[in-house]
């Protein structure tokens, strides 16, 4: 087994950047929760379309085709006529739903008040 490795995310080359740019936007914070609570069953792309209000289908598609490449999501193809395509999390998905979870509790708690800041111009109290 090779041994992890940590990465120095202020150097420029790190790969560590590239995963954080993949897991840190909006739609792979909703799709991790909405797959997390459909938890151990699957979900499909429509019941996933239905369940994550706002999003695109083409961005649906993407989010998931990232979260499968990254090995944060298993993609399960039934045959049928039309293919049926169901989505659930891997084990390294599950990981990242709790730090996922503390920033969406985080942005929630808080967007009152960054709304507050930003409706008094900017300035502080």
């Amino acid at each position: 087994m090779v041994p992890a490795r940590r990465g120095d995310l202020f150097d420029p080359a790190c790969p560590t950047r590239r995963l954080l740019d993949r897991v840190g936007g909006k739609w792979v914070a909703m799709i991790v929760k909405v797959l997390a609570e459909a938890e151990p069953d699957e979900l499909g792309f429509a019941e996933l379309r239905r369940r994550v209000p706002g999003i695109s289908h083409k961005m649906l598609a993407q989010t998931l085709r990232s979260l499968t490449a990254d090995g944060l999501a298993d993609r399960r193809v039934e045959p049928s006529t039309p293919p049926r395509v169901h989505y659930r999390l891997t084990d390294l998905g599950r990981s990242l739903d709790e730090p996922l979870a503390a920033l969406r509790e985080w942005a929630e708690r808080h967007m009152p008040d960054i709304d507050d800041f930003a409706r008094r111009g900017g300035t502080s109290p």
